[in-house]
């Protein structure tokens, strides 16, 4: 009998989702997104490609910091770059989770280095906390006082408005807050780096709806209320749609704002930033969309070839990472993915 009441409630959840202005934006503008990241990946001018480097030649043990490294994409990186070499650094919110993928990512590398720290990315004073603690791990453990790669892959899909300890949007915090205020924290170590360090940022095909509303429909306006989510406060329902579009648009002008900083500074310090899309990828992204319609979303993908598995989709973010330093020029600095990775300027 109990089963039968969640079916409802489950159904009802679903029937309400399907009503409303967000369900079509995710199912319409974001599979038309999706189709003109992939016209331009087969079909666009093809700028410079350039093959990964061995991190092993470094001088020093190699630091990876990858954010939402519990699942996905942010656990197969942190297996993949193991592999490579690095010492992987681990951060995500449950403990358990933690906990679990270190085993995981042993079984499969006995040799892996890894390090794993409890942070919420959508918390300043837990980003803080990490900070210091990251420092005095490297200061126990004799290793350099630098990171040599951060992977802001943290993200959450948020169905419902629900605010941070500091009053923003948690979903504006996770996918792009947290991470502009990781990255600025850890600026210092990166640049301390004895050879070339590199920020890849996960973005998302969706920002293009983001761009595309700004100019055609909602004049979004890069200012603290859209930043922090605030603007939406009172929207009924949640527009969980586009608040994650407009998360991702800020990471990625985020990472070109960042390198535009960077690129002007001296040479002595060489910091790069490139922004990934890894495509469509099956993760928990979806969780707190009703589940029959995130199943019947995922089946429609997968017939269409277009839905990639973890250890696939983390091809763009792997090339991203381990791209030579080389002096990126702005058309350098968006990766496509699923097949065959290359770089070129963002075009709608």
């Amino acid at each position: 009998m109990m089963g039968i009441v969640g079916m409802v409630k489950e159904l009802g959840k679903a029937m309400q989702f399907i009503c409303s202005l967000e369900f079509w934006r995710m199912a319409v503008f974001w599979m038309l997104s999706l189709l003109v990241s992939y016209w331009h990946l087969l079909f666009a001018p093809k700028s410079k490609s350039f093959p990964r480097c061995d991190p092993a030649t470094t001088p020093i043990k190699p630091v990876c910091i990858i954010t939402g490294a519990t699942s996905g994409l942010g656990a197969a990186a942190a297996y993949a770059l193991s592999k490579e070499g690095f010492c992987v650094v681990l951060v995500g919110r449950s403990s358990h989770l933690l906990s679990k993928t270190l085993g995981e990512i042993k079984s499969l590398n006995k040799d892996a280095h890894l390090k794993a720290f409890q942070v919420d990315m959508s918390s300043f004073q837990s980003i803080f906390n990490f900070k210091g603690s990251l420092q005095q791990w490297l200061l126990d453990s004799n290793m350099h006082p630098s990171v040599q790669l951060l992977i802001n892959n943290a993200g959450i899909l948020a169905t419902s408005y629900r605010l941070t300890a500091e009053g923003y949007d948690q979903m504006m915090a996770t996918n792009y807050i947290g991470a502009f205020c990781l990255t600025k924290l850890l600026l210092p170590l990166l640049r301390n780096s004895p050879v070339p360090s590199r920020i890849v940022n996960v973005t998302s095909f969706t920002h293009r709806n983001g761009k595309i509303g700004s100019y055609l429909f909602f004049n979004m306006q890069v200012d603290k209320e859209t930043v922090s989510g605030n603007c939406f406060s009172r929207t009924k329902p949640y527009p969980c749609a586009r608040i994650y579009e407009n998360s991702k648009l800020c990471l990625l002008l985020f990472s070109y704002e960042l390198h535009r900083q960077l690129s002007s500074m001296e040479k002595s310090h060489q910091v790069s930033v490139i922004a990934v899309d890894p495509g469509v990828v099956e993760t928990k992204i979806m969780r707190e969309v009703p589940s029959c319609l995130s199943c019947v979303a995922l089946t429609v993908l997968k017939l269409l070839s277009l839905l990639q598995s973890p250890e696939k989709g983390i091809s763009s973010v792997l090339d991203a990472a381990l791209a030579p330093p080389v002096s990126f020029t702005p058309n350098d600095l968006y990766y496509h993915s699923p097949t065959e990775v290359v770089m070129q300027a963002l075009m709608l």
